[in-house]
């Protein structure tokens, strides 16, 4: 089964869930996405007054998906990546920035929402969010030893008989 790269909880999810506030807030932007390379969704928010939103877990797989051949084509072209993805239609616009190497920053909007608006606070929400992602890349991994599966397996026999 596949799994996400990320696991938010805690005090982390709650920081980062600050940072996608107050860009709502700040750019008029209907739904914020923090999206894993994988296409799960680690954290969203919605504007107050947006519409029912869309399929996020769809979106999700699709702005992944959509990452990783953008990916491929840099590197056909020479480049190491091109961060950023911006799609605009007559009635709205998705724009998509890379968050390190783990996450992408996804952004629905509505065509009166100024693009250079979005950019300017996507790109200072993705310098808070990066470092709050390095303290999860840099945790040690865990590891359980011997004592732990003998103590899990006795406590499961006393639960279950």
């Amino acid at each position: 089964m596949i799994e996400p790269s990320l696991a938010l909880y805690g005090e982390l999810f709650d920081q980062v869930e600050q940072h996608l506030d107050e860009l709502l807030a700040a750019t008029g932007v209907r739904y914020c996405l923090l999206v894993d390379r994988k296409g799960f969704v680690l954290s969203h928010k919605e504007a107050l007054w947006a519409p029912r939103p869309p399929a996020l877990d769809s979106i999700a797989t699709l702005v992944a998906s959509n990452a990783a051949a953008t990916g491929a084509l840099a590197n056909m072209l020479g480049e190491s990546t091109f961060s950023e993805q911006i799609h605009q239609g007559e009635k709205g616009g998705l724009y998509v920035e890379s968050v390190g190497d783990s996450a992408l920053l996804t952004l629905i909007f509505d065509a009166s929402v100024p693009l250079g608006k979005v950019k300017v606070y996507a790109k200072k929400t993705i310098v808070a969010i990066s470092g709050l992602l390095q303290t999860i890349q840099d945790a040690p991994p865990v590891a359980f030893d011997q004592n732990f599966s003998v103590s899990a397996s006795a406590l499961l026999d006393d639960l279950l008989g």
